[in-house]
């Protein structure tokens, strides 16, 4: 028996096999010259692997429902059909034939080509199919290689996951009743792997490099991932103690569910609104189950990380108004696409930059891709026609960017106003502050904000210069901080000045023993995993208000 720790990320308790993942890149790419006499052998090549990767699509159709799994069931139908396509075989086969060039890269040069070629069309919807024909292309460039395929998709017994990383593509497309654990060598609390875990309530150690050194397929794990305790080969005891404790946690978190239409309010009258974070669509029954307040914070980009996932307007639009009217009434804050940094969208827009956590990410990504990001706008726009749908920009770094958020946000009225399409003209608009300038300027972005959300993840790690995905500098990140401490209090107060909410929607809010030091900063909401909400809620009718003041200026003056 080993025991291993390694950074606590998403709390509850597991036993399992271990299942070590892998994500396997590509070797580069061969290229060289087929003679006529070889070129037929080549195209057999090419033809089985079409067939054996149409005939595992067709086996996962198969296997769901065109209504109640229809975002898998159309997205892999869409892949079949791309197999099939005969213009891209046709290209392929002149590439081969006509030119002598080796199936693999007549595969892969044509498929770049006519990426290139609908990425660089006005039509949403051919931009589109851009996705499908890389992945396409990916699936039979892999087989044409021998590259094993291994997904966390085909999983058909329980594990634990034992790997490296994993990216948030490859998190939402697991299957989620089969993992019953995560155990990653890299990571941290924040990273957003790990807020994923927290949300599909799958327990999860992360930041344990020692994890790939000393765990090997198949050995029995027991995982804490509140504590972030990872033994391999528990012992008989060892096994019992989990299972107890997988009993006890399943009842605290039953006897929450009690707390679930109470407010939360502290015991001398202040009342503090408790809202979910959300990651996917499909999450917004939970939330609400949860007995959440309202949607705090969709992270929108998530809809276009899921390879294959349509990104047009229109889709953008009835996922959206879905989400609002089962809220019942209760408030959405929708932020626009948060993608660079370790959200990378798979096979489209390839970029690398020395330091993406610092450079083309978020707001300003949006900016670059204009079409893009006012296709969303408007998706957002035609939902608020159905209920009280807010957007928000992420990575405001002060006034000049809120404007030209805003700028785009009236371009994109217009443009429905002249189309009769309806909306709310009054929709609110908010900055995430998670920037020190954005901080440090509060008092002038307030004026151009119907309210302010504190991102503390981004906050701290530029406030602290820590990196939140690497592990050998996690322990710096300390939410007690009285630098990190004064920008949120410097963000409330200019916020209150102004007459506006501010809220908190990193992971800092969901925890219950930083409550107190929150609501004394005199934030007005905290937004958080669903599953958090009645913990936090508990923690906030525990305390007294003046209590949580002065806990926070004895904090902030330390």
């Amino acid at each position: 028996m080993t025991t291993l720790r390694g950074i606590p990320a998403s709390a509850g308790f597991a036993i399992g096999q271990a299942f070590m993942y892998y994500d396997i890149e590509f070797p580069p790419i061969p290229h060289y010259t087929v003679g006529p006499s070889d070129a037929p052998a080549q195209w057999r090549r090419m033809e089985e692997a079409v067939s054996a990767s149409a005939a595992k699509v067709q086996s996962q159709i198969d296997h769901l429902s065109p209504d109640k799994d229809k975002v898998q069931f159309d997205m892999l139908t869409v892949h079949l059909l791309m197999l099939h396509d005969p213009d891209f075989l046709d290209q392929v086969k002149e590439r081969l034939f006509g030119h002598g060039e080796n199936i693999e890269w007549a595969v892969w040069s044509v498929a770049q080509t006519m990426v290139q070629r609908l990425m660089e069309s006005g039509d949403a919807y051919l931009r589109e199919r851009a996705v499908d024909i890389a992945d396409m292309a990916d699936t039979l460039v892999r087989r044409l290689l021998s590259i094993e395929e291994v997904s966390l998709a085909d999983l058909s017994e329980e594990v634990i996951v034992v790997t490296n990383d994993l990216m948030p593509s490859q998190a939402l497309a697991m299957n989620r009743d089969f993992v019953k654990g995560i155990v990653m060598a890299a990571g941290s609390y924040t990273s957003h792997t790990a807020i994923l875990c927290r949300a599909f309530g799958i327990p999860a150690v992360v930041g344990l490099p020692e994890a790939l050194k000393t765990i090997e397929k198949g050995e029995v794990l027991s995982i804490d991932g509140g504590s972030g305790e990872v033994v391999v080969n528990p012992g008989v005891e060892k096994k019992k103690a989990v299972r107890l404790a997988m009993k006890v946690y399943a009842r605290e978190r039953e006897a929450l569910s009690a707390l679930r239409d109470v407010k939360a309010v502290t015991q001398d009258g202040k009342e503090i609104l408790l809202k979910a974070n959300m990651q996917i669509a499909q999450e917004i029954g939970a939330v609400f189950d949860y007995g959440a307040d309202g949607v705090g914070l969709f992270r929108s980009e998530f809809l276009f990380l899921t390879p294959g996932e349509p990104m047009a307007e229109d889709r953008q639009a009835a996922i959206y108004t879905d989400v609002i009217k089962a809220a019942h009434g209760k408030s959405v804050v929708i932020r626009t696409s948060d993608v660079g940094g370790d959200k990378v969208l798979p096979n489209l827009f390839p970029r690398e930059e020395k330091n993406p956590l610092l450079g083309c990410r978020a707001v300003r990504f949006s900016f670059a891709m204009p079409e893009l990001f006012k296709a969303q706008l408007r998706a957002i726009l035609r939902a608020s026609a159905h209920g009280d749908i807010r957007v928000m920009f992420p990575m405001i770094s002060g006034v000049d960017e809120m404007n030209k958020a805003l700028g785009y946000l009236e371009e994109c009225k217009a443009e429905l106003r002249s189309k009769g399409i309806a909306f709310n003209d009054h929709m609110k608009a908010g900055s995430m502050i998670e920037i020190p300038s954005a901080a440090l300027t509060a008092d002038i972005l307030a004026k151009k904000c119907d309210f302010f959300s504190i991102g503390t993840n981004d906050l701290m790690q530029y406030t602290l210069a820590i990196d939140r995905g690497n592990e050998r500098v996690s322990y710096l990140a300390d939410p007690r901080h009285p630098a990190f401490l004064r920008l949120i209090k410097m963000t409330v107060t200019a916020g209150h000045e102004a007459n506006i909410p501010v809220s908190i929607c990193g992971e800092t809010g969901g925890d219950p023993a930083l409550v107190p030091l929150l609501v004394g900063l005199g934030v007005d909401e905290l937004s958080m995993a669903a599953a958090q909400i009645p913990l936090v809620k508990k923690a906030i009718r525990e305390v007294r208000f003046c209590d949580c003041e002065a806990l926070a200026e004895e904090l902030l003056c330390r």
